[in-house]
């Protein structure tokens, strides 16, 4: 059996004095890429927000390749890419002024990989416009474009198609099974229906874990 990048163990979580989820057992290894569903309110986006550490359970623990997620920040911040459901970027800033400043906090990257990735997302042209200028789709295409970089291994995406386009759904979804199938592991929650999926896709509905 593959080792897993992310594990979970007796992991529960409780949010506004509810607890949405609890003794949430998972393995996910490279290759995987696994979609966490459920009803509203069921957790999904502070699943999410737990195997990337930006929260910390109620109870229970996230291991990183084996070691609790809370002693190894730096190994989690060259491993992880985190992509929330909001684009994250700064509107007074370019295109390219985004993604230097974002790729600077971990793995700086130069001006022509930068190009090259918002060509890849279909901005080529953009990468001097304000962002506050863009539409909502191409906003969400700056964001994406990190995953164009010289990227991490581990993918945590919340509703990363939102606001796109057919096209760049399907350019997405490409990207994605990609990753998995050249050893990277993608979690992400989505509304949309995928219509290609790796060989490790699994769905895990939080509802199965409900408190």
């Amino acid at each position: 059996m593959t080792s897993p990048v992310l594990q979970t163990v007796g992991l529960a979580c409780e949010r506004d004095l509810r607890l949405l989820f609890e003794n949430l057992e998972l393995r996910l290894a490279r290759g995987d890429m696994v979609q966490i569903s459920g009803p509203n309110g069921s957790g999904k986006t502070s699943l999410l927000r737990l195997l990337a550490g930006l929260m910390q359970p109620t109870d229970g623990q996230v291991l990183l390749n084996g070691q609790p997620l809370a002693e190894q920040r730096s190994e989690l911040a060259r491993n992880l890419l985190w992509i929330g459901h909001a684009a994250g970027i700064k509107d007074l800033l370019t295109p390219e002024e985004n993604l230097a400043w974002l790729c600077a906090l971990h793995q700086p990257v130069g001006r022509d990989a930068i190009w090259q990735a918002l060509a890849a997302v279909g901005l080529r042209g953009f990468e001097d416009v304000p962002c506050h200028s863009l539409s909502a789709g191409q906003q969400r295409r700056v964001a994406l474009a990190r995953l164009y970089l010289d990227s991490p291994p581990l993918w945590i995406l919340d509703e990363p198609f939102t606001a796109l386009d057919k096209q760049g759904v399907a350019q997405l979804e490409e990207h994605l099974v990609n990753h998995c199938e050249q050893g990277g592991l993608v979690v992400l929650t989505t509304h949309h229906t995928l219509s290609r999926m790796p060989v490790g896709y699994r769905d895990i509905n939080l509802g199965d874990w409900a408190a």
